[in-house]
């Protein structure tokens, strides 16, 4: 059975514990200081981290929710693993609903709403600079995909990408570890802006496909020893 280490996980004072629980967790999951497939336990993290069982069980309940952590019935509590048909269900799915997104948010985009992109796009941009918090940068990521489903003001669409949101955190962690940088390249988004900001619609979708696909492709292949084998 893995072992948690308290050297690498650090007591936490009285305040927000959940909250914190959560952050602290999910950062090293993310860092890859927990394994895809490691078993947890409670008294392990409970005494490493120096809280009770309540607020750590919330947490570990948060981190379920977030599909960063999977628990089973009468086996226990581990972190979330990944099969290559896992990472092309979530490529195949989420292409679909950004072209989708993009399809009916392409007449709303106003001055304002251009404007909102860019800016999403710039603080992205910072946090790769600084390179020292990669759940900043994978929050961030996250909003700059999530401009055209709120441009879209289709709810349902909104809700769908919202119910998978978990999904692609996990696999912005794996591709962070894959390429073992806090975040994506700087200039990765460049031409995701720029043609979102365009006059092609067919333009947007092509590169949308091929943006997914290749950040797909490069993720397996760098994770197929580490997670697959």
């Amino acid at each position: 059975m893995a072992q948690v280490s308290d050297n690498t996980l650090h007591p936490l004072d009285e305040g927000t514990i959940r909250q914190r629980v959560v952050a602290q967790l999910k950062a090293h999951i993310v860092k890859g200081n927990f394994v895809p497939g490691q078993r947890l336990t409670e008294q392990q993290l409970a005494s490493a981290l120096n809280v009770s069982r309540g607020p750590l069980r919330e947490a570990v309940r948060d981190l379920c929710d977030m599909g960063l952590l999977v628990s089973l019935p009468y086996k226990g509590l581990y972190v979330r693993s990944v099969t290559p048909e896992d990472l092309e269900e979530l490529y195949s799915l989420r292409t679909t609903l950004e072209t989708f997104a993009f399809e009916r948010c392409w007449d709303k985009r106003t001055p304002e709403a251009i404007a909102d992109l860019h800016s999403r796009s710039e603080a992205l941009k910072e946090a790769i600079d600084l390179n020292v918090d990669g759940l900043r940068a994978i929050e961030l990521e996250l909003a700059l995909h999530s401009w055209s489903f709120e441009l879209s003001g289709h709810k349902l669409l909104q809700k769908s990408w919202e119910s998978m949101q978990s999904n692609v955190y996990f696999y912005f962690s794996l591709h962070q570890r894959a390429h073992a940088r806090k975040g994506p390249l700087r200039q990765s988004h460049d031409l995701y802006v720029e043609l979102a900001c365009g006059d092609s619609l067919d333009a947007m979708k092509a590169h949308l496909d091929d943006h997914m696909r290749q950040g797909f492709e490069r993720t397996r292949d760098a994770l197929s020893t580490s997670l697959f084998s």
